[in-house]
């Protein structure tokens, strides 16, 4: 699923983080921003749509600023407030920074992070500790996370809640699935808030070993306990990774989660159906509402060909799936229908996997190819997906602000295109790696780009 770079951070970052933690406030020095954005989950709010609607203009002549370099590598997107901006790494240590300087406000670290070495497999190194993005909530003025740990020696998840303010620890939950073995399961896809709970997703590490289920876990903001929903949850049977390329579970109107999951354990025809390579509508209680999968769903499940997208709720009528395959589903969002039941199907929408969170502006979706983005517009009646244009900058998942389609490229460079044909109008070098599945994000008059282990801020404007 996801590929890790590398870093040992001096130990001057090390002891910079934690005296930084003291820190009383957030109040910083310096200019005003000239728009203001919360941007306090995973591409943006609760569907994921990853559209900037308050940017007008981003400056990407010269960033206003680079972060210092932080202890442990990025793999969650950055997420900001009025007041900071937040990061989180995977030697789990949440970082609040000025949106004026890039400077580190706070720092709280969670515990020690679990030596790569120390799980069956996977590719995040030197070690995993929190890999999704956080979410906020500002009306309790705390930001979520979940952290991987060693602790007396073996690993765990634990469920934190922290204040905005000073990064003080309001929350702490065990969230690691009864029976479930904690080194098998990767905590990758971002958190959501869903009306005083908040939900994310479990699933295997790089290479599918040991033996684990995929789970999406939804806890009280209030310590209240896990949840769960499992796929794959039949005596013998297992995987059916949620890990969605990073992109966080979609929660709609009426607080239903809606999620994409892996390959499973059954490959046999004629079997009974294990909830995987699927579209899931669960209750805000975790209980199953509706599912779709492909009539070759087992023959996925043999090929490793996850559902690995984000949904798109398109509408109140439609829904967008797509995976591994490369194909498209356009599905009833009201009747999913079960197996083998879209409403049409666009096949070869791009020739690589298609991983992690949307864009959606109107009728037109981003789809997060990493092979480079592709623009598919949907048609409502007669049902219809059909593609705008490819892209060819292969990078992470695409945001939408000012007119156009920003994305990180693999070289971890930042490329904007134009919404209606592709084309590339900026294309920022900036020459440090970024980790899989980058993605934008933005906060207080500032485009927010994550690299392996920095984050660089560009200076936005409102209309």
């Amino acid at each position: 699923m996801i590929e890790g770079r590398v870093c040992r951070c001096t130990a001057l970052i090390a002891s910079l983080v934690l005296a930084l933690s003291f820190l009383p406030h957030l109040n910083d020095a310096g200019a005003s921003s000239t728009s203001t954005l919360n941007w306090t989950v995973y591409h943006g709010d609760a569907q994921g749509d990853g559209l900037a609607s308050s940017i007008a203009s981003i400056d990407t002549a010269t960033p206003r600023w680079t972060s210092p370099e932080l202890d442990g590598q990025l793999y969650g997107a950055p997420i900001a407030t009025s007041q900071a901006i937040f990061v989180a790494t995977e030697e789990n240590v949440v970082y609040a920074l000025s949106p004026h300087t890039g400077r580190i406000v706070w720092a709280r670290r969670l515990g020690t992070a679990v030596p790569s070495g120390d799980l069956p497999c996977g590719d995040i190194s030197p070690s995993v500790g929190i890999t999704g993005t956080p979410v906020i909530d500002t009306v309790r003025n705390e930001i979520f996370v979940v952290a991987e740990q060693l602790r007396n020696g073996s690993a765990r998840h634990e469920f934190y809640g922290l204040n905005l303010t000073n990064g003080s620890v309001e929350t702490s939950v065990d969230v690691d699935p009864p029976g479930a073995n904690p080194t098998a399961l990767l905590q990758r896809t971002g958190l959501s808030l869903d009306d005083g709970r908040v939900v994310f997703a479990m699933g295997g590490n790089y290479g599918d070993c040991a033996n684990y289920r995929g789970r999406v876990i939804s806890v009280g903001e209030n310590s209240m306990a896990p949840e769960f929903f499992t796929v794959d949850a039949r005596a013998g049977e297992s995987q059916g990774a949620i890990w969605m390329g990073g992109a966080a579970p979609v929660v709609d109107s009426s607080g239903d989660v809606w999620v994409s999951s892996g390959n499973g354990s059954v490959h046999s025809a004629g079997a009974a159906y294990d909830d995987s390579d699927a579209l899931l509508e669960l209750s805000p209680s975790m209980h199953l509402v509706q599912y779709f999968a492909p009539t070759s769903w087992t023959q996925n499940n043999q090929d490793d060909l996850d559902m690995s997208m984000a949904p798109a709720l398109v509408s109140n009528s439609l829904v967008l799936l797509a995976g591994k395959s490369g194909i498209v589903y356009l599905l009833n969002r009201q009747h999913l229908g079960g197996i083998g039941h879209q409403e049409a199907t666009l096949n070869a929408a791009c020739n690589g996997n298609i991983d992690g969170g949307i864009a959606r502006s109107g009728d037109v979706v981003i789809m997060p190819c990493v092979n480079g983005p592709v623009a598919i517009r949907v048609t409502p009646s007669p049902a219809k997906i059909s593609v705008l244009w490819r892209s060819s900058v292969s990078g992470g998942p695409a945001v939408i602000a000012a007119g156009l389609v920003w994305t990180i490229g693999l070289n971890g460079d930042l490329y904007g295109l134009n919404l209606h044909n592709g084309a590339v109008v900026h294309h920022v070098i900036v020459s440090l790696p970024a980790n899989h599945f980058p993605t934008p994000g933005f906060g207080d008059g500032m485009m927010l780009i994550p690299t392996a282990t920095k984050v660089i801020g560009f200076t936005t404007t409102s209309p």
